[in-house]
């Protein structure tokens, strides 16, 4: 792992953070929650530690499926954080995360395999999570809100100029 000291990656922002109580639903947007190290986002269905802790997925994925007739938003997607301005599905695994004042995080899976009967899949004959959703694991706990900066603090060797 290697600082990005010759190209800074631009920060983006969350527009969304989304929790639900159980999984296969759509999660709603909270105004903020606590992500706990080696679990995840507190009380999301999702949260059990191992590499999927936490998912992300990029606002403009979002618009992408909205333009494709989808009628979408933020958390439909099963995403934790949506984050607009940072194309987090360009980020290599390995990539640290810095989100908030106190939150750290590392990229540990891009895209994932989309579950059968997928509602978005079904509505639109397509979904973006599994090509551009990300999954990241927490290394340093604390609160996030919408309105919070994501910005990338280090990128795999080789890897600073993929954005």
């Amino acid at each position: 792992m290697k600082k990005t000291p010759n190209k800074k990656i631009a920060p983006g922002r969350l527009v969304a953070v989304s929790v639900s109580d159980r999984k296969g639903v759509v999660k709603h947007n909270v105004p903020e929650a606590r992500l706990l190290v080696d679990h995840g986002l507190a009380g999301d269905a999702h949260a059990e530690g191992g590499i999927r802790q936490v998912s992300l997925l990029a606002q403009e994925s979002i618009d992408k499926m909205v333009a494709a007739g989808a009628k979408v938003k933020a958390g439909d997607f099963a995403e934790n954080l949506t984050v607009q301005g940072l194309e987090v599905m360009c980020l290599p695994v390995g990539t640290r995360l810095k989100v908030g004042s106190e939150v750290e995080m590392e990229i540990t899976q891009i895209g994932k395999t989309c579950h059968a009967g997928c509602a978005i899949r079904q509505l639109v004959g397509d979904c973006v999570m599994p090509r551009e959703g990300v999954f990241a694991r927490v290394l340093k706990e604390g609160v996030v809100k919408p309105g919070d900066i994501i910005e990338v603090t280090d990128v795999p060797s080789g890897d600073s100029d993929r954005q």
